[in-house]
């Protein structure tokens, strides 16, 4: 099975929130023009000829199969398809918002950008209709508090974050986010968190008992003073390669997104678990842009994405979960994985949503916190 790294989730920047209040100041509608291509439920065809329409697709590398392209060329009959790359959700904002019309049809971007693009006016609503493999999805998938019915975009993967550590060199086994963030003796410089700003800041939060959403000052500056008190006792913050740091022993602890804890190493030694305090639900979309000009073909990419065969291709290469219940049950999960964790558990974790202008305050907040 094979993982491939990438920082997949990260803020908004000030630009992108800047240009979020200036479309909200518009009334919700991008001042670009982009709206002249947005059609009604009744102009879409669900049976309109593909041939005549192409697609233009923004994604994480590694995210789809090598040869979707042109399976999808060859399944759909569309003239052409191709498949652009960001590295994170930041650079695909970037491309998304910076013109009326990026020439993007179809976005892969983490739910809160989803909402944070829908409230500009960015995005075509989802016609049910021209997606009938929608019905593939777990019931818990319609209930994401980003888009509750998804009603502008569609789930891909989703997970949680929790503590991956190494169950044969811990003298107690973590059960509290407290656990690194006030480590042990024997943890000493042996502990990494994550630089993602909303996810660097999620162990202290949740310690503290707050919502993983706040925007209240007096709760980020707790969490700031409960992030600088752990800071000296850490070994690194790291998001990307930290599943190889325990491997190594070099670390022994360390917050992680479930699908990259590898708990399926041969040794058996690699252990996950979310904290008793709670923890957040993170997924990752798929959207069309209310620019494109192939909104039939866009609609159809999707419904072929949500086919069990191909989305099961993410659980079995990626190692990330799918909220894509024919997807799920044709993978054979090997033992340890964590791709057995049940929609009801994820749901238990807190749904990070867009919070606008108050993103900001994370992104200080994160570099405060990694100042040197």
């Amino acid at each position: 099975m094979s993982r491939t790294r990438f920082t997949r989730r990260l803020p908004a920047t000030a630009a992108v929130v800047g240009l979020a209040l200036a479309v909200a100041a518009c009334g919700g509608e991008s001042s670009s023009g982009s709206n002249s291509t947005t059609v009604t439920a009744e102009q879409l065809k669900p049976n309109a000829d593909l041939t005549k329409q192409s697609l233009a697709v923004t994604v994480w590398d590694g995210y789809l199969p090598e040869e979707l392209a042109q399976r999808v060329k060859e399944k759909l009959k569309v003239q052409d398809i191709k498949i652009q790359l960001h590295e994170t959700n930041e650079t695909a904002m970037a491309k998304l918002t910076a013109s009326g019309d990026s020439g993007i049809d179809v976005a892969f971007v983490s739910g809160q950008y989803a909402q944070a693009l829908n409230e500009q006016g960015l995005l075509e609503p989802i016609h049910p209709e021209l997606i009938p493999n929608l019905a593939n999805l777990y019931p818990e998938a319609t209930q994401l508090s980003y888009d509750k019915g998804n009603k502008y975009s569609v789930p891909y993967t989703w997970g949680t974050t929790g503590i991956c550590y190494r169950s044969d060199l811990v003298k107690t086994p973590p059960t509290s986010w407290n656990d690194i963030l006030k480590p042990p003796a024997w943890a000493e410089k042996k502990v990494t968190m994550m630089t993602t700003e909303r996810w660097l800041a999620l162990p202290a939060i949740k310690a503290l008992g707050y919502s993983v959403n706040t925007d209240k000052d007096e709760e980020i500056e707790k969490v700031k003073e409960l992030l600088m008190e752990q800071k000296p006792h850490l070994l690194t913050y790291d998001d990307t390669t930290f599943g190889d740091r325990l491997l190594s022993g070099e670390a022994l602890m360390v917050e992680a997104w479930d699908g990259w804890c590898p708990t399926t190493d041969k040794s058996g030694n690699i252990k996950f678990v979310v904290p008793k305090e709670g923890s957040d639900l993170w997924v990752d979309t798929m959207v069309i842009m209310k620019s494109s000009k192939n909104k039939e073909a866009a609609h159809a990419l999707i419904n072929y994405i949500l086919d069990p065969e191909v989305h099961s291709w993410a659980a079995e290469n990626i190692n990330y979960k799918v909220p894509n219940k024919a997807a799920m049950e044709r993978v054979k999960i090997a033992e340890g994985s964590l791709l057995g964790i049940t929609p009801a558990e994820l749901l238990n974790g807190e749904s990070i949503i867009d919070l606008g202008e108050a993103s900001t305050k994370y992104t200080r907040l994160s570099a405060d916190v990694q100042a040197k």
